[in-house]
């Protein structure tokens, strides 16, 4: 399974493999050079954090795929930045430095969503961040997630 190394984890604590989740969870490949990324599915992304908590993993992975490539010291420094300074996201962010992330997960470029059922069942996989996206994610969690006790 291509999965990002603790060293790729660039923010927050690093995620092991779907494989070993016990909770569902989200995947959101992106880029700080796509705007529907950095105006729609990072927010969306916040907000699935507020609404369900420790109650499913998040994960953002920054990839070059679709992209320009960019060395780690040219990239790295601006994502922390982003993501500690001006998003405060939390929730883990990784770096996909090659693009072989997205590539072995089928994207089609960024946002991309990959939705993990616990024990790592990829059971949906979603392009975009329009609201029809975001929708039909929202649901899917809210469907998996465990509700609070």
């Amino acid at each position: 399974m291509n999965w990002p190394a603790p060293s790729d984890f660039v923010h927050g604590s690093p995620l092991p493999p779907p494989a070993e989740w016990q909770r569902p969870g989200l995947v959101m490949t992106f880029n700080l050079e796509c705007p529907g990324c950095v105006s729609r599915g990072i927010p969306f992304l916040k907000r699935l954090h507020a609404e369900f908590g420790e109650r499913v993993y998040l994960l953002a992975v920054h990839t070059s795929y679709g992209h320009k490539f960019f060395q780690r010291d040219e990239v790295e420094p601006t994502l922390l930045k982003f993501a500690r300074d001006f998003a405060r996201l939390p929730f883990p962010v990784a770096l996909d430095l090659d693009g072989s992330f997205a590539r072995a997960w089928a994207t089609e470029g960024t946002p991309h969503w990959l939705a993990f059922a616990p024990g790592g069942e990829l059971i949906r996989s979603v392009y975009g961040s329009q609201e029809n996206a975001q929708t039909r994610l929202q649901y899917l969690l809210e469907e998996w997630a465990e509700p609070e006790e």
